[in-house]
């Protein structure tokens, strides 16, 4: 049985930034990021930067780095990058910045994977943290593991993991 978060007093609108760290993807063909947005949009947030990044550390670092100048980002969600082949290095770049790492959506994102996609799950490196009192989300590049991460574990705490950065 799904938790429902407790709700805020108020609609609270997060800024947020999707970054796709992809070698092969442009904005056009970014059928993942464009979901985002637009589920971001839909539940009211704001979607104050987009971005497609390759898939090189010290880029992807660079670009997390350049997105907290900005102090109307308040999370950022990224997809891609996040699985075991050679290129796949979203994961590594960003738990070496992370200040504190949310363990549970991982762990979450991995068993809610399973029961669509079974063992394969066990390849993914989704994780989730803080970095610069900015909440960070790095999910798989597929739409369905988009859809999933956003439907199930970011969406339904964005607000309040987002307040919880401000009290």
């Amino acid at each position: 049985m799904a938790h429902t978060p407790h709700p805020a007093l108020e609609p609270v609108s997060v800024g947020c930034a999707v970054v796709t760290i992809s070698d092969t993807r442009s904005p056009a063909e970014d059928k993942s990021g464009q979901w985002i947005q637009a589920a971001l949009k839909d539940a009211g947030h704001q979607v104050m930067s987009y971005g497609v990044v390759r898939d090189e550390p010290d880029l992807i670092r660079s670009h997390l780095q350049g997105l907290t100048e900005n102090a109307e980002v308040q999370a950022i969600i990224l997809n891609g990058g996040t699985g075991i082949a050679p290129r796949d290095t979203t994961y590594d770049a960003v738990q070496a910045l992370l200040d504190k790492e949310l363990p549970g959506f991982g762990e979450l994102f991995r068993a809610l994977s399973y029961t669509e996609i079974g063992s394969r799950a066990i390849a993914t490196r989704a994780t989730a943290g803080v970095y610069c009192s900015r909440l960070v989300f790095s999910l798989p590049g597929s739409t369905a593991a988009v859809r999933l991460g956003m439907e199930s574990l970011i969406l339904p705490e964005l607000v309040h993991l987002s307040q919880l950065l401000i009290q």
